[in-house]
């Protein structure tokens, strides 16, 4: 009885050893995956990229926050905006003065509050939360790319929920944030 339950978990342990990819299979599925966004092709690089997520552990730190952020603007594109969410916020926290990721998770928090009124105060607790979480990463976006559209939107949603201390303390806040922003990803 000993010798088969030891021969059941050495087969087991071989059959999950040879099923892992190694570090140099999964860096070469991550070329094909930024080979296949580079020739826009959404399907495979989605594929691909799935493929990855299981070992992406074996990627190197940076190589893999770029990951991270190639598979969330994969998701974002294919309205998959849980998973698009999951792996910006890896990318921010690995990477928090990488604004690209930041303007995705505000308007990606906003997203579905959109229908809201513009000019209507709104008193929903789900949707000042939302709101919360977006503001934060939509002041980052615009410190460091300033646009007239995403400054407008902080200052209506400041506005829809009464934080008129926010709403006057932004200018402040945006002066501190424009520092040591990263618009593209290093993976060396």
């Amino acid at each position: 009885m000993l010798k088969k339950t030891f021969l059941i978990i050495i087969i087991i342990i071989t059959g999950k050893l040879s099923h892992a990819q190694t570090a140099d299979e999964v860096y070469e599925k991550y070329t094909d995956f930024n080979l296949a966004m580079l020739q826009n092709e959404h399907d495979k690089a989605l594929d691909l990229g799935q493929q990855i997520l299981p070992d992406s552990a074996k990627l190197s730190p940076k190589v893999r926050v770029s990951f991270y952020n190639g598979i969330a603007k994969l998701y974002e594109d294919d309205s998959q905006s849980i998973k698009a969410i999951e792996y910006y916020n890896r990318v921010a926290a690995a990477q928090p003065n990488y604004y690209v990721a930041h303007r995705a998770l505000g308007y990606l928090y906003i997203k579905d509050i959109s229908g809201k009124p513009a000019n209507q105060v709104i008193v929903d607790a789900a949707y000042i939360a939302k709101i919360k979480k977006a503001l934060p990463h939509l002041e980052k976006a615009q410190a460091c790319d300033p646009d007239d559209q995403t400054l407008s939107l902080i200052k209506l949603l400041y506005r829809n929920i009464k934080d008129e201390k926010g709403l006057n303390s932004l200018p402040e806040r945006l002066n501190l944030l424009k520092k040591n922003c990263i618009d593209i990803l290093d993976t060396q």
